[in-house]
C-alpha cells in the first residue's frame, strides 16, 4: 500500500532517505545539552542524514521518586527553544498530559506520545489538535496492527501528520522482544515507521543506571534487522557520557561512537530502497 509522506520542516519522512531522531533521553544541564546538539548536527551532516533533536522535559514513568525526572515543562521548553534557535534543528519532545500539548507545540515540531500512553484518547487528541507532527510509540501491550486505532484517533481529530515508532513488545516478565513482523504490520497502517533502538534493549525492573539495565549485545542486530525490514527513520538516544546520564544510562549511545554505528545502517537502508519497486 502507499505510505503518506510526513514533513518535519523540510525533512520528508517516508521518502527514500533515512532520517535520524537523536538526543539525550532527558534534558540535563545547559552546557551538556548545547554540546550534544552541536555534535549531533555535525555527525548528521557528515552522514548526510536529516536530524531531529530529541529530549524530554519530564520522564514521568521513572521507577522511583528518587530518580531525576527532568527540569519540567517551562524550563525544559526554554532549553529546547534555545537549541532550536542556535542550531536550526527541528525538535521532538514527549508529553504525558493533555495540558502539555499546546505549550510543547509552540516550540517543538514533533510531539511524541509515550508507548504506555498511546491509547489515552484525551492525550492523543490534544496532541493532534496542535497541528504538530505526532510521533506515537507502539504500546508494549498492543499487537502492531492495533496501532491503527490510536492513529485513527489522531487522524479523526484533523491531523494526519503521524509517525509510528516501534520500541519492543512485552515478552514475559521484565523483558522486551522486537518482532520483525511488526515493521511489516506497522507499515501497513500507512504512515512513516521509526525504530527506537535504545528503548528496545532496556531490561525492565533494573534501574537504568545499572549496566545490567539493558541488553546492549543485541543493539547492532536489532538495528540492522529493523533497517533491512524497511523503516523510514531511526531513533537512538545519545549522550556524551552514557554511564553518567541522568536517565537511561544503560541504553543511551555514546556520541563518540554514533557516526561509525550509523554508517552500516545507512548502507543497508540505501540497498533496501534501491531494490524496492516504486
Amino acid at each position: 500500500m502507499s505510505k503518506k509522506h510526513v514533513f518535519i520542516g523540510d525533512i520528508d519522512c517516508g521518502s527514500d532517505q533515512l532520517f535520524l531522531i537523536a538526543g539525550p533521553c532527558v534534558i540535563e544541564e545547559e552546557s551538556l545539552m548545547m554540546r550534544t546538539a552541536e555534535r549531533l548536527k555535525k555527525i548528521a551532516a557528515s552522514l548526510a542524514l536529516p536530524l531531529v533533536f530529541k529530549s524530554s522535559f519530564c520522564k514521568d514513568n521513572r521507577s522511583s521518586l528518587e530518580y531525576y525526572q527532568g527540569p519540567g515543562l517551562e524550563a525544559g521548553l526554554k532549553m529546547l527553544q534555545k537549541i532550536k534557535r542556535e542550531f536550526e534543528l527541528p525538535i521532538l519532545t514527549d508529553i504525558h498530559y493533555p495540558y502539555q500539548a499546546a505549550p510543547a507545540a509552540e516550540v517543538c515540531d514533533v510531539i511524541q506520545i509515550p508507548a504506555y500512553l498511546c491509547m489515552q484518547s484525551e492525550l492523543v487528541v490534544a496532541a493532534a489538535k496542535t497541528g504538530a507532527v505526532v510521533n506515537i510509540k507502539h504500546g508494549q501491550f498492543l499487537a502492531p496492527e492495533n496501532m491503527a486505532k490510536p492513529c485513527k484517533k489522531i487522524a479523526d481529530s484533523g491531523n494526519d501528520r503521524i509517525i509510528v515508532t516501534e520500541r519492543g513488545y512485552t515478552f514475559g516478565y521484565n523483558d522486551l522482544v522486537v518482532d520483525p513482523r511488526s515493521f511489516f504490520l506497522l507499515n501497513q497502517i500507512g504512515y512513516p515507521v521509526v525504530f527506537d533502538a535504545g528503548h528496545s534493549i532496556r531490561k525492565y525492573g533494573i534501574p537504568s543506571k545499572d549496566p545490567r539495565g539493558s541488553a546492549r549485545q543485541f543493539l547492532t542486530t536489532l538495528s540492522r534487522a529493523a533497517i533491512a525490514a524497511g523503516v523510514d527513520g531511526f531513533f537512538i538516544e545519545s549522550h556524551p557520557n552514557p554511564p553518567e546520564a541522568l536517565c537511561d544510562a544503560a541504553s543511551q549511545y555514546a556520541l563518540d561512537d554514533l557516526e561509525s554505528f550509523m554508517r552500516p545502517l545507512i548502507d543497508i537502508h540505501n540497498l533496501v530502497r534501491s531494490q524496492t519497486v516504486h
